[in-house]
């Protein structure tokens, strides 16, 4: 249930100083922005990988499962942190084991089993007769309920995920843009794919408490596709990924503070709207190359640019 709901819609003054000084008296809002934060920075990097390595539908199955987990392990009576990271590690894993097939026999299998699962997780929800709001906030998210323990737990789990992609970064770098050739150079790129599946799946269980199981995929791969939209440069595009995700996190939490609808639309939202301009800027700047690509070559050879040869 969001602030609006309860009959205490703050509203929003254009004084940001004052603004965020209202929200982040709340413990709650500033738990959220912690969380936001370390789920941004993670999804991010993670993200940029699954964009270079072209795994977005690894990416979707893995966000998918994460329906089901946290639906389980309500209905067992426990934290649905618990149901996030195992289905979705364990998701990875059996991604990363099929992998060993043709790609088509890995996507009919993971789309197959993503579809049972998902059933799994709405029968779930109908045996717990006591979860209420459950499913929308599991599916679209929410930044309410989110402890100090929680924020915890996020960071060193972020913090082991970037740690290890440290470790991994360059040689996972060379398997992705060609696995063939870093294969030839003694690259483990088997197990390097692995290795970035667990923490695909890890990634996945993070960002999921904070967009919802349906919208993670928005966050992880919509900010790095954008990115590298912008520039092509490996060390320009991987820290702009993370800026995105910052900024529309940190925005859609402020916008789902002041408006009573989920926090994922506002995340996803904002996000794809950066995306549309990422592509707007890259289209004019390449018609203005090609124009001034025209001059130059119209200028060279003594023509009008705009002159069109008539046929006698």
């Amino acid at each position: 249930m969001m602030l609006a709901d309860a009959g205490t819609a703050p509203a929003w003054s254009w004084n940001l100083l004052s603004d965020f000084q209202e929200m982040w008296s709340y413990p709650f809002m500033v738990n959220a922005f912690r969380a936001g934060a370390v789920v941004a920075v993670v999804s991010a990097v993670v993200g940029w990988f699954v964009v270079l390595r072209r795994q977005t539908f690894a990416a979707h199955t893995v966000s998918t499962v994460a329906f089901p987990g946290a639906a389980g392990a309500i209905l067992l009576g426990v934290s649905a942190v618990y149901g996030y990271f195992t289905l979705c590690v364990a998701a990875a894993l059996v991604i990363a084991v099929l992998r060993g097939g043709g790609d088509h026999e890995e996507s009919a299998l993971t789309g197959t089993v993503q579809a049972f699962l998902l059933a799994s997780g709405f029968l779930f929800i109908a045996l717990y007769k006591g979860l209420l709001e459950g499913p929308q906030t599991i599916l679209f998210g929410t930044f309410l309920g989110i402890t100090s323990s929680q924020v915890t737990v996020l960071t060193v789990v972020g913090a082991v995920v970037l740690a290890v992609l440290a470790l991994i970064g360059r040689p996972l770098l060379f398997a992705s843009v060609d696995p063939t050739v870093a294969a030839g150079r003694g690259v483990p790129v088997r197990v390097l794919s692995v290795v970035f599946l667990v923490l695909l799946g890890a990634a996945t269980a993070e960002t999921s408490q904070i967009t919802g199981t349906l919208l993670v995929f928005a966050l992880m791969v919509i900010p790095a596709a954008t990115a590298q939209v912008l520039t092509p440069r490996p060390g320009l595009s991987l820290p702009l990924a993370v800026l995105l995700a910052f900024a529309a996190t940190w925005l859609g939490l402020t916008a789902a503070y002041y408006k009573p609808y989920p926090l994922g639309f506002f995340v996803t939202t904002i996000a794809f709207a950066g995306y549309l301009l990422a592509l707007g800027w890259r289209s004019l700047r390449e018609t203005l190359g090609r124009t001034r690509t025209g001059r130059i070559g119209a200028a060279r050879t003594g023509a009008s640019p705009s002159a069109t040869e008539v046929p006698a």
